[in-house]
């Protein structure tokens, strides 16, 4: 049974009046495609400025900045792993990067994280192997912090959000 905590939605990440929206950056933090393209278009420049300064991360760890023009108070980023067969540890490094967003969203005392999926979009992790590995993670985490009260899970698009349905329930 996952924790009721947790939440599922399809829509755009960069719209949640949430305490943290966790980016799916990559390793020099200065923005891309995807995700972290609308994030950092959505935030402003003065996000890029702010990641400048942090001087990048490595891959299954996460930065935290403010959210500048985001509803979002925060952004964290966090760093997931490039799909190369699934035999290059990218399983734990994509629940490390999960990990470490929500120790940095507690360790700022957030009560509200939204995540993407990370790795699954550019970075090519297989979407049917990454959500597992989320909302495990996640629930894992739950299990021995209370201080969050909402997680949620932002799918862009309706296949991805069917497919976390799909699991969530078949798992809940």
């Amino acid at each position: 049974m996952y924790d009721p905590r947790i939440e599922i939605v399809e829509g755009d990440i960069t719209t949640l009046a949430v305490d943290a929206i966790v980016n799916a950056a990559n390793p020099s933090l200065l923005g891309g495609g995807g995700v972290d393209g609308a994030i950092h278009r959505a935030a402003g420049p003065q996000l890029l400025e702010a990641c400048r300064k942090l001087g990048g991360c490595p891959v299954g760890e996460a930065r935290l900045t403010e959210g500048y023009q985001l509803p979002a108070r925060y952004v964290i980023h966090a760093v997931g792993p490039i799909w190369r067969g699934g035999n290059a540890d990218e399983d734990a490094l994509l629940a490390s990067a999960y990990r470490s967003s929500l120790a940095l969203a507690v360790q700022h005392g957030l009560r509200s994280i939204a995540f993407p999926s990370i790795s699954t979009g550019a970075y090519g992790f297989p979407l049917e192997r990454a959500i597992p590995i989320a909302l495990n993670t996640v629930q894992s985490f739950l299990e021995t912090d209370q201080s969050l009260q909402r997680v949620i899970l932002v799918c862009f698009g309706r296949a991805a959000y069917e497919q976390y349905m799909r699991f969530f329930r078949q798992n809940a």
